[in-house]
């Protein structure tokens, strides 16, 4: 079966615009439709930051932020020629990436990783590992270098 439509999550770092590069491509060569998804995610230590009287300025900021970068990056995607849609959604991460996919008709999820390890990785958990794990259709997961992963190499 030949994926037709690809989800793209991203939290618009490097290692989810080189994902969402990849994506491209690969619609590219698939004429596959893309749809662009960001997950705002409020922790309670953020929120605890942020206060009740605050918190509805800060979502908003956040939600227009949001829109403006996401249609920045549908930009790239029509400029390549293909399809594409974005969806802001207020959840957990992983939650919301499966939640789209099954809501969507995703074929396919292309997602980034930050490739956490250690201490970071036990507590955190990782993103990508639990959208592999539950998503309803195949996960690409790409590693794309940074320049921090660079710099740790040298």
């Amino acid at each position: 079966m030949t994926p037709q439509h690809l989800l793209v999550p991203t939290d618009f770092s490097e290692y989810a615009n080189y994902a969402l590069d990849y994506a491209i491509e690969l619609a590219n060569t698939l004429q596959a439709r893309l749809t662009l998804l960001h997950v705002i995610h409020l922790t309670p230590l953020a929120m605890g930051d942020i206060g009740v009287s605050g918190l509805l300025p800060y979502l908003e900021e956040m939600e227009t932020d949001a829109q403006q970068r996401m249609q920045a990056l549908l930009n790239r995607v029509h400029q390549a020629g293909l399809q594409g849609e974005i969806v802001i959604v207020h959840n957990v991460p992983f939650q919301a990436i499966i939640d789209t996919a099954i809501d969507n008709g995703a074929d396919l999820i292309v997602m980034g990783t930050h490739g956490r390890t250690g201490l970071t990785h036990v507590l955190m958990g990782s993103v990508a590992e639990r959208v592999v794990r539950l998503a309803p259709c195949p996960v690409l997961v790409t590693r794309g270098t940074t320049a921090a992963d660079t710099a740790s190499i040298l």
